[in-house]
């Protein structure tokens, strides 16, 4: 997976957050993970058990979760893939695009359950899993017709961000290579200064610079 660039988005203050009961609470700052070059398991959502989430750069995929994060490289296997934001495989009441809109009711939206038959967008290999979705076009139309045979209406053009980025999920602290820090905001500025890493306004812009 080394040849793999990945981004792992975090909160507006660089600190990755956990549910703890109904509260988010801070699991590993952006300082811990550049020192110990270590990423911990912080994500708790739809009956899952914890796990690491991230992102694999790809030029299909260019959004990311959070709009500031640090792109990093691993030589980790993942223990699976999901094409897409998971939230598309529950019954989520009510599907958001914009974190900030979830992001102090987490405990809430993360609360949905898993649809029966998601497991056909489960990949082991990101390889495999760009043979079947070769194109977002065809992911869309996968997703769409898998919640409408599980009995939702078609998701809006407005919800077609959540495909924009995948989901690549480890069950266990990895070991990684910072690569560049992103983010518009100050902040992001500042961190990758500190620690003498590129920085680059988003995951995208940092795709293009390759």
């Amino acid at each position: 997976m080394k040849s793999w660039y990945f981004s792992k988005s975090f909160e507006e203050d660089f600190v990755l957050k956990t549910i703890r009961a109904k509260n988010k609470v801070p699991s590993q700052s952006i300082h811990n993970v550049l020192k110990t070059k270590i990423i911990k398991s912080n994500t708790k959502s739809f009956g899952k058990e914890r796990r690491l989430a991230c992102s694999f750069l790809h030029k299909n995929y260019l959004k990311t979760y959070r709009s500031q994060g640090l792109i990093f490289q691993t030589k980790e296997k993942p223990d699976f893939i999901y094409p897409c934001d998971i939230v598309l495989f529950t019954d989520a009441k009510k599907i958001i695009v914009q974190y900030y809109r979830i992001k102090d009711n987490l405990h809430v939206y993360y609360s949905s359950n898993l649809l029966s038959g998601f497991e056909k967008f489960v990949f082991k290999d990101v390889n495999k899993m760009l043979k079947k979705f070769p194109t977002l076009k065809k992911l869309w139309k996968e997703v769409n017709k898998f919640r409408t045979n599980a009995g939702y209406s078609p998701l809006s053009k407005q919800k077609h961000r959540l495909i924009e980025y995948n989901e690549v999920i480890f069950h266990k602290p990895i070991k990684i290579k910072p690569i560049a820090i992103y983010g518009y905001r100050k902040i992001a500025r500042q961190i990758a200064k500190k620690y003498n890493l590129p920085h680059f306004v988003s995951a995208k812009k940092f795709y293009e610079s390759l």
